[in-house]
């Protein structure tokens, strides 16, 4: 495979990044992304952290396919901020690529909250309101936790507020309109504020791929969608080029990942697929999954280049 051979560093200038002030680590990941995209599709896992081990998915990658993935997929719910930080930089130390998701409730913790918590958009989008503090509060953390990873020199593919379209999660609840004030809001916030030059903003759909709920070309760097119906998600793809954004696109999520033939069959060779944990990478055929990640337009870990040099 000739994916190792691209040189981002003569690339800087070609990709550009929403944030003009964007670090040199954050541009040459993104140019790196740019310049394989249509030709391969990168590998990525989700992790989880109860299963005796944070590298359970990893390991189990491991054993079935002789590979690892090239990216790997944390989350920060239920306010593992050190733990998600400590992780990342051991990926990033070992050649990978990190991309970050966030369950979590309008004021914090996980799952259950993101599912349950219905608020006030007037409330929380308006500044000075005890309920916007608190959702600030929240944010806040997060960014502290991106801001030592910035100082660190690793990138994130940072993929909030995820399956919005979809609005079983607050954050879509508010319909689109109060859903494009939230995300403008914290990308403001944290690009402004906090200066998290280290953010590739991944603005990622639910399967529906609703119109309507597209923020802006000058708030995210890629687009994606997931779905779980063991398809190559092609329908979405299709949807989300008819936005006509000119930005790469990607799987953000999968239960069983398709053959590498059957998503160049469907003209979608997304930047990267992300099988979900536990169960979902288990329930992938052993068979299969050491076929998409031995095959040889997927890139794993031991593919990549060294992008940051």
């Amino acid at each position: 495979m000739q994916v190792t051979e691209v040189d981002t560093a003569e690339q800087e200038s070609k990709y550009a990044l929403s944030n003009s002030d964007a670090d040199e680590n954050a541009q040459k990941l993104y140019d790196y992304l740019n310049e394989v995209y249509g030709s391969y599709i990168i590998t990525c896992q989700q992790e989880s952290t109860w299963m005796g081990s944070p590298d359970y998915e990893m390991d189990y990658i491991f054993e079935v396919t002789d590979k690892y993935p090239a990216m790997r997929g944390l989350d920060f719910m239920n306010d593992d901020f050190d733990g998600v930080v400590e992780r990342a930089k051991e990926w990033h130390e070992k050649g990978g690529i990190v991309t970050i998701c966030w369950h979590t409730g309008v004021n914090g913790l996980g799952y259950q909250e993101a599912l349950d918590d219905n608020p006030d958009f007037e409330k929380i989008l308006t500044e000075g309101t005890d309920e916007y503090n608190a959702m600030i509060a929240n944010w806040d953390k997060a960014a502290e936790a991106l801001a030592e990873l910035r100082d660190a020199g690793i990138p994130v593919l940072w993929r909030p507020f995820h399956e919005f379209d979809g609005q079983w999660f607050w954050w879509g609840k508010g319909g689109a309109e109060n859903f494009i004030k939230l995300w403008q809001m914290m990308y403001d916030r944290y690009t402004n504020q906090f200066g998290l030059t280290n953010l590739i903003w991944v603005l990622g759909y639910s399967g529906e791929v609703k119109d309507g709920w597209y923020p802006g070309n000058e708030y995210c760097d890629i687009i994606g969608s997931d779905t779980y119906d063991n398809s190559t998600n092609v329908s979405a793809w299709r949807k989300l080029e008819a936005l006509n954004t000119g930005k790469l696109m990607a799987f953000h999520e999968c239960g069983n990942v398709p053959d590498i033939e059957r998503f160049e069959a469907d003209g979608a060779m997304w930047s990267w697929f992300m099988i979900w944990h536990t169960t979902h990478i288990t329930g992938n055929s052993k068979e299969k999954l050491s076929g998409v990640y031995n095959h040889e337009k997927a890139i794993t870990l031991d593919e990549l280049p060294d992008i940051y040099s």
